[in-house]
């Protein structure tokens, strides 16, 4: 027997959430979400929560700090409301690249935002394409992981043909791998060396790409310093052309005008982080939405079914 559904927004990505609840065919709850002229951060829940299955939409993406203390407080209101169960349903978990201690003296951000939520009351969690799939181990409730595969690769099964799927790093391959391996294409990667946060030095081609059309896949994009690095070595390498396509697009910094002046024909992303009007006037960037996939699984969830038909 279904619990009562809810869903809520804050702010970080509210036609996301309309999307999805139009796939639910429910209206989207009552919440004011607004700032001090200090920043302090109010919330105000507008509806009634007492015994319901409460789902608050918000990628914590930028600005980060911002989208993650609403998440924080509009879960923490929604649990002395009375709400039975609450999901943040986070569609880019910000702070993710944080995962490990890669030098001494450096904190584990993403488990540190997975202890805030757990603390103020969130009882699971819902997210797509994690940095770093081990992420889910920092919980200690359940943490149901999609991923944007079936969008992604309807589009590259439309548009392209004699494709090659390239990981752009080492650390990509098996994700790469797995499109591939459904798309019955080839397989590269970019070797590339990292010398700081935010710039790599691509380095070789590892695999054919001579007169294919190269499509490198990541779970996001920044700066797209690895995006456009790994592009151009692949026209070195003899590939047709190359495209992109990611789970999140960050975009930050110099990334837009990197992407315009790059020999990438296309990035495709996904609407799990708003994008900027001037990145949508980009032509060489287009929009999947993971609406529809977010709203069955939401439902799946209130119905207490299995959401494993969605992961790929």
């Amino acid at each position: 027997m279904p619990k009562k559904l809810k869903v809520f927004t804050g702010n970080a990505n509210p036609e996301i959430a309309a999307e999805i609840c139009e796939h639910l065919d429910i209206d989207l709850g009552k919440a004011e979400v607004k700032q001090f002229s200090d920043g302090e951060i109010s919330v105000e829940i507008g509806d009634n929560v007492r015994g319901a299955d409460v789902f608050v939409i918000q990628p914590t993406c930028t600005p980060v700090n911002d989208h993650l203390m609403e998440l924080l407080i509009m879960v923490d209101a929604l649990r002395r409301a009375s709400a039975r169960r609450i999901t943040a349903v986070m569609p880019y978990y910000g702070y993710a690249r944080q995962d490990r201690k890669v030098r001494p003296r450096v904190p584990i951000t993403a488990k540190a935002v997975a202890d805030m939520l757990m603390v103020v009351g969130t009882r699971r969690v819902l997210c797509m394409d994690l940095h770093a799939g081990q992420i889910q181990g920092f919980f200690n409730i359940p943490v149901d992981h999609l991923y944007a595969a079936p969008v992604l690769l309807r589009h590259i099964r439309n548009q392209f043909t004699d494709v090659v799927m390239v990981s752009p790093d080492a650390g990509g391959v098996e994700r790469t791998r797995a499109f591939a391996k459904r798309l019955n294409s080839d397989l590269a990667i970019v070797d590339k060396r990292r010398e700081r946060a935010n710039e790599c030095e691509a380095v070789q081609v590892i695999g054919n790409v001579a007169g294919k059309t190269a499509i490198l896949l990541d779970d996001m994009v920044d700066t797209a310093g690895t995006l456009c690095n790994g592009a151009e070595i692949l026209m070195e390498a003899g590939a047709k052309e190359v495209h992109a396509c990611c789970s999140h697009g960050v975009l930050s910094g110099p990334a837009i005008e990197r992407i315009e002046q790059s020999c990438l024909k296309s990035l495709v992303v996904t609407n799990s982080i708003p994008l900027r009007d001037k990145i949508k006037k980009t032509e060489k960037i287009t929009v999947l939405s993971v609406g529809q996939l977010l709203g069955e699984a939401i439902k799946r969830i209130n119905n207490e079914d299995s959401v494993s038909y969605l992961f790929v």
